[in-house]
């Protein structure tokens, strides 16, 4: 499958986290340790970490090491500030912070607590539970939300190829595709999908996704509507078509500013259509994301005061 959108080295360094961490994890429970060779405390923490990972072995538990000068991506996306920086993953995703675990007593009591809760195996064998890659998805989705379609589309392949049954993993590479310009490979992702996928909400939302960049005016055309939008402030047509238009190129400022406007000289005009954008568009901007929460602040105030 293609990465479009990630460097060479990107594209290994996510392999290589597939291989040593998330794999691992869908059993285990991994023991993630960045370090450097520059590391004092790195290299003074890492016979601890070897001791009690060989020790926990047989209970399932494993250590990965990650060098943070070579594999600064992957780093990066852990938000690694610091080192030794130490986390415990299962299934995909950090569970604790290992990281003020210092000695081998407080490291295996948080690892006794964890493995009273964690369904972990001990075994080699078993079968692999189908669960989100979180720190990849959380990855792609940040990467997608700064503006980098390409970048974006090359991760989230990357983690539909790994879990090809997440629902989340192809809305990303949807959204991303469509993002990117690259509107008929996201129509063929979305058609390639089985018909129980095609249902789920996290595939509703890529698909609207994909009909706003389907709509992607050129530079001319949204030129023309933001002349004709700024002409008359009173053509609530005219504003509308622009903020539509305005979203689909990616200015979502702009749109939701022209919106709001709208909102506050007339709520129901078009039986609340500027009302209505606002709130699909903070659907495919993720009701979690700060600007979203910042535009619904505003809407609130015009609405209630």
């Amino acid at each position: 499958m293609a990465s479009a959108g990630l460097s060479i080295d990107e594209q290994k360094a996510v392999e290589r986290f597939r291989q040593q961490v998330a794999e691992p994890s869908m059993t285990k429970l991994v023991i993630l340790d960045f370090w450097a060779e520059w590391c004092g405390p790195c290299k003074a923490l890492a016979p601890v970490l070897e001791k009690v990972a060989a020790e926990y072995a047989d209970k399932g538990v494993v250590l990965a090491k990650v060098n943070v000068d070579e594999e600064q991506f992957i780093a990066a996306q852990f938000q690694v500030r610091s080192i030794p920086t130490v986390y415990a993953l299962f299934q995909g995703q950090p569970v604790a912070d290992l990281t003020n675990a210092r000695s081998e007593s407080q490291l295996k009591s948080v690892l006794d607590q964890l493995l009273e809760k964690l369904p972990v195996q001990s075994g080699g064998e078993g079968e692999q539970p189908q669960q989100d890659i979180a720190p990849l998805l959380a990855m792609g989705e940040d990467v997608l939300n700064s503006g980098d379609g390409e970048r974006a589309a090359g991760i989230y392949s990357q983690i539909a190829e790994i879990a090809p049954d997440n629902a989340e993993a192809h809305s990303g590479l949807i959204r991303a595709l469509a993002l990117a310009g690259r509107v008929e490979e996201a129509e063929s992702v979305l058609a390639a999908l089985p018909a129980e996928m095609a249902q789920d909400p996290q595939i509703e939302r890529a698909r609207a996704a994909l009909e706003v960049a389907r709509d992607k005016p050129d530079e001319g055309e949204l030129a023309s509507l933001r002349a004709a939008a700024e002409a008359d402030p009173a053509d609530m047509d005219a504003q509308f078509a622009f903020a539509n238009a305005a979203f689909a190129a990616g200015e979502r400022d702009a749109a939701a500013e022209t919106l709001l406007k709208m909102v506050a000289a007339d709520l129901e005009w078009n039986e609340g259509a500027a009302r209505a954008k606002l709130l699909q568009i903070f659907e495919l901007v993720g009701l979690e994301d700060p600007w979203v929460a910042a535009m619904r602040r505003r809407l609130s105030t015009i609405l209630f005061g």
